[in-house]
Parts: C-alpha cells; sequence; structure tokens
C-alpha cells in the first residue's frame, strides 16, 4: 500500500467471486493489484487495482443495488474504458488467451484511436483504446459526422 494520490474517480465493479476477478483481471487485463482487504470470514472487503494511473476498486456482490452482470442476465449499467500506451491488439490477445470474450475485435475509429470491447468472467464489458494517429478535433468531426461541443 502506498500514499499516492487516488483518482477523481474511481470504477467499482461488483463480482460475484472477488477472488477469481482479482487473479483473472491481472492475468487477462494487466491490471496490477495494490491493495485486499479479507474480513474475518476470508472474503474480500475491499480490493484495489492499478492501471497505469488509473484505479478500479474490485469488490463481492453486498447488496440489492450491488450486483454481477451475472445475476441481472448479463445486463450492464456501464462500459470501463482503459486508454492503452501498448499495443491494443496484442491486449486484445491476451485477453482472448485469458478467456475473454471478444464482443468487438480492434478496429480504427474515426478520432484515431483503435478500440476493442471485451466481456470479463462476470459478464462486465471493457473497452480498451489505444490512440494511433492523433487528429485535430475538425478532423475528426468531419470524418465521423458528428458535432461537439461542451455543453447541450
Amino acid at each position: 500500500m502506498s500514499e499516492e494520490r487516488r483518482p477523481s474517480l474511481t470504477s467499482c465493479p461488483c463480482y460475484r467471486d472477488a477472488k477469481a476477478a482479482l487473479v483473472w483481471l491481472e492475468e487477462a487485463f494487466g491490471f496490477e493489484p495494490s491493495m485486499v482487504i479479507l474480513g474475518p470470514d476470508g472474503e474480500v472487503a475491499h480490493s484495489e487495482m492499478r492501471f497505469g494511473d488509473g484505479l478500479i476498486m474490485v469488490g463481492n456482490e453486498w447488496s440489492e443495488n450491488h450486483s454481477s452482470p451475472l445475476r441481472l442476465e448479463g445486463r450492464n449499467t456501464q462500459t470501463i474504458h482503459v486508454q492503452l500506451d501498448e499495443d491494443v491488439d496484442a491486449h486484445c490477445e491476451r485477453a482472448r488467451r485469458a478467456g475473454a470474450e471478444i464482443i468487438q475485435p480492434p478496429e480504427t475509429q474515426f478520432y484515431g484511436d483503435r478500440t476493442y470491447r471485451a466481456r470479463d468472467l462476470e459478464g462486465h464489458i471493457w473497452t480498451f483504446g489505444q490512440t494511433v494517429q492523433v487528429l485535430s478535433e475538425d478532423e475528426w468531426t468531419k470524418a465521423g459526422g458528428v458535432t461537439v461541443r461542451q455543453r447541450l
């Protein structure tokens, strides 16, 4: 455990089996464990994993309102995005070898990032991206046919 500054925003996915998720997320996606607190029963009470300057907290289901997608017939209420500095295609293959379901293979997007989507061992959907071409806002809005504003 270190005294590092915590990110301003942290995602906290819930799993039926947080211990298995911690091991799998390290193997499949390269997250680095930084803290695991076990309760008196030996179960995960709290955990943290880092990826670059990002942080996720991985926990067990702990109330009716905190559930794994397994309990929700695979439904997700969020997708977690991770921006990579490494080769996104190699990262995808690592995830596939570890058993991730690749639901969108790596593809270069109009805004210059190459991204893929994967479903983890309990059904959480993760998106991974790598900037492969730096474009100006004008270039990518024209390429994507989109409008960018700060507010509605």
